[in-house]
C-alpha cells in the first residue's frame, strides 16, 4: 500500500491523533513554531512509536498567530536556522524515547513557498542535509522543488493530498476559498485511489484538522488497501 501519512502535533485532541495514528503510516509532528510543544510532541511521538508508525518533523514559518499558513518575509539563511533548529528540537524528543526521525516535511506557507521558489527549497534542503543527507525530504508532487531536492542528493518522496482540492496547474488551492477543502470520506477517499493508480505521488496526505479527519482517514485506508 501507499504511505498514507498524516500532519500531527498541532492540536489538543489527543484522541483524535490516537485514532489517526491507529489508520496512517507515517506521521509529521509540528514542532513548537507554528503548533504544539514539547508536551505534545512527546505524546504525539509516543503514540506513534506504539503503533510503528514513521515519524517525520514538520517545520514551519516561526508563526503560531497564523498557524505558520502566511508567508513570512524571511531570508533563506532565516529559513534554513529555523527549519535546523526545529528538526533537532523534535529529533531530541524522539531520541529520548527510543525513535528516530525518518523524513521532513515543510509546513503550510513555507511547504507551498517551496514548492516553486528556488531559494526558500534550497534554504530547506539545506536544513535537510545538514540533519541527515540520507533523510527523505516530502514535497509537492510534481512541483519543482523536487527536481532541485534531488539535484542536492536528497532523497525525495513526492506527496498528493486526499483532503485538498488542487487548481488545473497542480498547486494546492488557496485555504482563503470555502471550497479548499475536501470533507467527505468517499470523495477524499477518490481522490487518494485516484492519485495512488497514476503513480505520481509515493504518500498521500490527511490533515488533522480537516473537518470530519476521523473518517477521512478510514476511508482512505480502506481505498489504498484495494488498490
Amino acid at each position: 500500500m501507499i504511505d498514507l501519512n498524516c500532519d500531527a502535533g498541532e492540536l489538543e485532541d489527543a484522541d483524535l491523533e490516537a485514532e489517526l495514528l491507529a489508520v496512517v503510516t507515517s506521521v509529521s509532528i509540528a514542532c513548537g513554531a507554528h503548533a504544539g510543544d514539547e508536551a505534545v510532541m512527546e505524546r504525539t511521538a509516543r503514540l506513534a512509536l506504539a503503533r510503528r508508525v514513521r515519524i517525520g518533523a514538520h517545520p514551519s514559518y516561526p508563526d503560531r498567530e497564523n498557524f505558520g499558513r502566511v508567508k513570512m518575509d524571511l531570508t533563506p539563511a532565516e529559513i534554513e536556522k529555523t527549519v535546523s533548529e526545529q528538526i533537532a528540537r523534535l529529533a531530541a524528543v524522539v531520541e529520548r524515547q527510543g525513535g528516530e526521525l525518518a523524513h521532513v516535511k515543510p509546513h503550510g506557507a513555507l511547504y507551498n513557498v517551496a514548492a516553486h521558489d528556488a531559494g526558500t527549497a534550497r534554504a530547506v534542503g539545506r536544513a535537510v542535509a545538514a540533519w541527515n543527507p540520507r533523510g527523505i525530504i516530502l514535497g509537492l508532487a510534481g512541483s519543482p522543488a523536487l527536481g532541485l531536492w534531488r539535484e542536492m542528493g536528497l532523497s525525495v518522496a513526492a506527496e498528493a493530498f486526499a483532503d485538498r482540492r488542487y487548481e488545473p496547474d497542480g498547486s494546492l488551492r488557496s485555504r482563503k476559498f470555502a471550497d479548499a477543502l475536501i470533507t467527505d470520506p468517499q470523495e477524499a477517499a477518490a481522490q487518494a485511489r485516484r492519485f495512488a493508480k497514476e503513480g505520481k505521488a509515493q504518500t498521500i496526505c490527511i490533515h488533522s484538522d480537516t473537518p470530519g479527519a476521523r473518517e477521512i482517514a478510514r476511508a482512505c485506508r480502506k481505498a489504498l488497501e484495494a488498490c
